[in-house]
């Protein structure tokens, strides 16, 4: 495809006649590598190209640059959108969108907008475009491009030691390398300490000290992590410098030094640094605790804790007294995990009867889990550790019980289902026995996800309780549910009207969702939801103000409360709600104007992320194996805490249904349940069916009337032995026959009721 472009010449053709050209020629812009120059006519439509020699690709990125800016100031958005795509379809990941190497380089981009006033109206421009929804993502997209650039050339080693050098210059160059310091971040440290520390000139060191003050909370953690394995002098050093800071993160290193350290010295700093954090010392504070306390800050994912919150990645630190600080860097959606692990660690090993950090650890490393992306290998979690699941288990159940309260309190369903698993293994008579004054597992039985209740169903069903206890009666119903209704899904529209409501049903209807009466508001759903098992998506489309409360009152809804939402909201609301709403993963914010295949991936999306997906129907038949087993353990064990029977209703539901795939399961199950309803279901079904399915549910049948007698009505007695009746009179051998008078006989009937099946009489 031939794209336009700019010769490197001047033209006689205008900046807007170029511009019109079609948008989607310059779309593909990337794919060529002779870019030749269109010409238009008077109504703007292409016409024979004419062949330009080869472009510079700097020129040419600045060319689209210009062209860009200018479209924005004229309003011209679809033109802007397309030089702005083509400029980012030039710059490799993660500055742009070109597959592989690019045209050009960040450093290209620096140094297009090296001029003041192209960069002013590029940076007016994009933020205007921000404004904008049709241009909002290329904007985007250049200004990250842009600071990608700049923050890449800060960072390097040998622009930071330029920098440092800088410092013992003049005036002028101290404060620009202060700035460029500064601006480099957490990266700049490594060398920032180590010069910090040699102690050779004074003034330096001084201006060292004023940059550490200046990173403010990014040079505390590498500050911290050297501060154990440094010398008397330096840690008094790096102490001072932490109480410059004093930043809050710094409190239980300190704390944790000052009693460890035999230095008077050293203890001296680190009272001086609290005290100036703090503005006390209170030597009775507990080390573990406070270590305990920054893990729940990072678990808590606390943007106080997070140096690059917009970047795909952050550092962990570690220090070696021969190099210093070591940097690795790790993905942002583990970094806290991994944090709050390290802080958790140090919680354990100085008071190892530290229950809330223990607690804390196996949650974190659930979560790191949960949130490793597919194929990614953690650096701060080597391939010689053991899953999750094993620590949690080995830690035994008080303290999964901890975790599953965290998570129900949290509503991290993820979170949930492993603790659950987790006391589901060490399942036993302590299973009911409280943790810090609840009992989460309980608790789980009314939490609003199903998955959640049937798995805590399964745990308690599983341990067999010996005594009764609150909620006892939510057991074996939930589990009755998992077998009728694990596969189904339903979701709620709330909608200011029918007409919006319409596309946004269709959406989740072609996603397999059963659809709940729609409304306008969240009380007006609360009618038509008494029918469902349980809402596991609902969409919304009100205003800003009303979409806020809607979610508001969701969370608060004992039904409702951990439903994902997709909100579909207008670009101003989005961009006003992203900063409550954007780390909130049971939450999802989707533009007006987004098509129905975007809003369907944005639900796979929002499901994916909040409740692990969606059931599938390999999961589903597990529910239901599971939740058989243990009814049929139950009834076995006739046991009297938990009554079978009160599955009765579903399980003849779902034995009615050709189409269960685990129906001979069902009809296992009922045939140990001494109930009327029980052994009714498994007659009528048996006498429905036909050839080996009829002998399997009649041999059930059979082995109720053996356990339990005839506990038919006499209508249904009749209808028994016409069937037996009837199969005894057709010609050759019929196991059908066999079946049904085995059943007869298992009935214990009187001798008038057989009578006739003996004489060949009606």
């Amino acid at each position: 495809m031939l794209v336009p472009q700019h010769p490197v010449t001047s033209s006689s053709m205008s900046r807007h006649a170029l511009g019109l050209i079609t948008l989607a020629a310059l779309a593909g812009s990337a794919a060529v590598v002779s870019p030749a120059l269109a010409q238009v006519d008077a109504k703007g439509k292409a016409a024979t190209p004419t062949t330009a020699k080869p472009a510079d690709p700097i020129k040419e990125a600045a060319t689209y640059l210009d062209d860009f800016v200018h479209y924005v100031r004229i309003d011209r958005f679809d033109l802007a959108k397309a030089y702005g795509d083509a400029l980012l379809k030039m710059l490799p990941k993660p500055y742009g969108t070109a597959e592989g190497e690019g045209k050009i380089k960040g450093s290209d981009l620096l140094k297009i907008l090296s001029d003041p006033a192209k960069l002013t109206g590029f940076e007016q421009a994009a933020r205007n475009g921000l404004k904008n929804p049709e241009l909002e993502a290329i904007s985007g997209g250049l200004l990250k491009a842009y600071e990608t650039s700049k923050l890449d050339v800060a960072r390097k080693p040998e622009e930071i030691e330029r920098n440092i050098g800088l410092l013992s210059g003049t005036q002028r160059q101290r404060l620009f390398g202060r700035d460029r310091l500064v601006f480099a971040g957490e990266y700049a440290m490594p060398q920032v300490l180590a010069a910090y520390l040699k102690r050779t000139d004074p003034t330096l060191t001084a201006e060292l000290r004023t940059v550490m003050q200046n990173l403010g909370r990014q040079a505390v953690v590498p500050l911290v992590t050297a501060l154990p394995a440094l010398d008397p002098a330096s840690q008094e050093q790096v102490a001072d410098v932490l109480g410059d800071v004093k930043n809050p993160t710094a409190r239980p290193f300190l704390y944790d030094l000052h009693k460890s350290s035999a230095s008077e010295a050293v203890r001296t700093a680190c009272q001086r640094a609290i005290t100036k954090i703090d503005g006390t010392f209170d030597p009775a504070l507990n080390a573990s605790s406070l270590y305990n306390n920054l893990a729940e800050g990072y678990y808590a994912e606390s943007l106080s804790l997070t140096s690059f919150p917009t970047e795909d990645s952050q550092i962990v630190w570690a220090y070696d007294p021969s190099i210093g600080l070591v940097m690795t860097t790790i993905g942002t959606p583990v970094f806290h995990e991994a944090m709050a692990m390290r802080a958790a660690e140090r919680a354990l090993a100085l008071d190892n009867t530290n229950a809330a950090a223990m607690s804390l650890w196996l949650a974190s490393n659930f979560s790191r889990e949960i949130d490793t992306p597919k194929d990614y290998a953690n650096p701060a979690y080597g391939t010689d550790r053991k899953s999750a699941m094993f620590y949690s288990v080995a830690a035994g159940p008080v303290a999964s019980r901890r975790v599953l309260a965290r998570a129900l309190d949290t509503r991290d369903v993820p979170l949930a289902r492993r603790s659950i698993a987790a006391i589901a293994t060490t399942a036993g008579p302590g299973t009911l026995s409280e943790t810090d004054g609840r009992n989460a597992l309980l608790e789980a039985l009314r939490y609003p996800n199903r998955r959640v209740q049937y798995e805590a169903a399964l745990a308690l069903g599983t341990s067999q309780p010996a005594k009764a206890f609150d909620g006892s009666e939510r057991v074996v119903p939930i589990l009755g549910s998992a077998i009728r209704d694990a596969g189904a899904k339903f979701a709620l529209v709330i909608s200011q009207n029918a007409e919006e409501a319409k596309p946004l049903e269709s959406v989740a209807r072609g996603l397999g969702y059963t659809i709940l009466p729609s409304a306008s508001s969240l009380s007006g759903a609360e009618a038509g939801l008494s029918d469902a098992p349980g809402v596991d998506l609902i969409i919304s489309r009100l205003g800003g103000n009303a979409t806020e409360a809607l979610i508001s009152d969701v969370r608060t809804n004992s039904r409702l409360g951990a439903a994902p939402i997709m909100a579909v909201v207008d670009s101003e609301t989005a961009a006003a709600m992203a900063g409550k709403y954007g780390r909130d993963e049971t939450v999802k914010l989707v533009r007006t104007a987004t098509n129905a295949t975007q809003q369907a991936e944005a639900v796979k999306q929002l499901i994916e992320t909040a409740a692990g997906g969606s059931v599938t129907s390999d999961e589903a038949l597990a529910y239901q194996s599971k939740s058989l087993s243990v009814l049929r353990d139950l009834a076995i064990s006739g046991s009297t805490v938990l009554n079978v029977s009160d599955a009765t209703g579903p399980l003849v539901t779902a034995l009615n249904d050709p189409k269960t795939p685990v129906r001979m399961e069902i009809a296992e199950v009922l045939s140990h349940m001494n109930d009327k309803r029980a052994q009714t279901a498994l007659i009528d079904t048996a006498l429905a069916a036909k050839d080996d399915d009829m002998i399997a549910l009649v041999g059930k049948a059979t082995a109720s009337a053996k356990r339990f007698g005839n506990l038919l009505d006499e209508k249904q007695v009749d209808r028994l032995r016409k069937a037996a009746y009837a199969a005894a009179n057709k010609t050759g051998e019929d196991r059908g026959a066999t079946a049904l008078a085995g059943l007869l006989g298992a009935m214990r009937l009187p001798n008038e009721k057989l009578i006739p099946l003996v004489l060949g009489t009606k």
